[in-house]
């Protein structure tokens, strides 16, 4: 398909590819009328499992939220559904890698409280997303530059009824969809999936960024179907003590609450973010839940440059591989936090990996 002076929706321009993912092809656009860049993800109409409508369709219905990309147009060009989205900045994953796979315990905890609220915010919405990892958070660009937003939200599903909130049945046999290596035990076990297996998978994530890597990964096999019960046995076999160990006991305890949920519980999301907030609040010497006000911005962004020659030419393991320039120069300002906690700059130790 050929890009050159090509547009969707009469008004906005494809220029070039800057990602793809299993579900289609992300390029860089721009408004003819207003110059403002924004994103087209496009799909083929032949696409054996087209899903792009779906995902707009779900981008629609949580329109409004905080960190949740706005979708400006969708439709059909040529041959391909197309669909016209916020740019934003890299994923969390591209930030990990240039941070040489390793957060600091106080980035980790700053981006806790950002990701529990967006996930809160799905759910709100009768969705469960399905998909948490870290490539699917992505750092917003200008003035959002500390703002952490969520995407792709083909794999999402209604969990309940949106008006009567009457819960989805309790199913078993059921396919793995999402990221095996931050899947919920329960997903591995073939359990239909509800709200505590987006947040168990956010746990993995929490720890991933904490310990460079999980105990699970790099696991060979012949086929997926024999990896994913490699991961799955080595998930279920490896004691939260061991998962979590030499980092705060916050990490543990969050895991194991999540664990412990029923199919149709509502996890305590306010409770979640305290047990982090508290545990920033005692590891920066500020009183625990220190009202009003908010957090200004983190300098993740003063690092921009690196970041773009860094990664420029890499190809990391992802669904969504970030390939832009432009994203990656529009790297985050920040990572801001709500109401409640304490203003803390970090420092250049704080973003190569060094916790205390």
């Amino acid at each position: 398909m050929t890009t050159m002076d090509l547009r969707v929706g009469n008004k906005y321009r494809i220029g070039r590819k800057i990602g793809s993912g299993s579900f289609g092809d992300i390029y860089l656009g721009t408004n003819i009328i207003s110059g403002e860049e924004i994103a087209i993800k496009l799909e083929s109409v032949k696409a054996k499992h087209p899903q792009l409508e779906y995902e707009a369709r779900v981008y629609k219905s949580l329109a409004g939220g905080v960190g949740i990309p706005f979708v400006r147009w969708f439709g059909t060009e040529c041959d391909y559904n197309a669909m016209v989205i916020d740019l934003l900045g890299p994923s969390l994953e591209d930030l990990f890698n240039f941070c040489n796979r390793k957060f600091s315990l106080k980035t980790v905890l700053l981006l806790a409280d950002q990701l529990i609220s967006r996930i809160e915010y799905i759910h709100a919405k009768s969705f469960i997303h399905r998909d948490i990892k870290p490539d699917n958070f992505l750092m917003g660009i200008g003035k959002r530059g500390n703002q952490v937003n969520v995407i792709d939200f083909g794999l999402a599903k209604k969990y309940r009824d949106p008006k009567t909130h009457f819960h989805i049945p309790y199913r078993e046999n059921k396919n793995l969809t999402g990221t095996a290596r931050y899947a919920s035990i329960n997903t591995h076990l073939g359990v239909e999936q509800s709200r505590r297996d987006d947040m168990e998978s956010l746990g993995y994530v929490m720890l991933y960024f904490c310990r460079g890597s999980l105990p699970w990964q790099g696991l060979k096999a012949a086929t997926k179907k024999q990896k994913y019960d490699r991961i799955m046995e080595k998930k279920m076999t490896t004691p939260t003590e061991v998962l979590c160990r030499g980092f705060p006991n916050e990490f543990a305890v969050y895991l194991n609450y999540t664990r412990s949920l029923r199919f149709d519980d509502k996890p305590d999301y306010s409770y979640l973010r305290k047990i982090f907030r508290d545990l920033f609040s005692a590891l920066v010497g500020a009183p625990a839940g220190v009202p009003g006000g908010s957090l200004k911005p983190v300098p993740l962004g003063s690092h921009r440059r690196k970041l773009v020659e860094r990664t420029a030419g890499e190809s990391h393991d992802t669904n969504r591989a970030v390939g832009s320039d432009r994203m990656l120069r529009s790297a985050s300002r920040g990572v801001h936090m709500g109401p409640g906690y304490p203003v803390h700059r970090l420092k250049r130790d704080d973003i190569t990996g060094e916790w205390y």
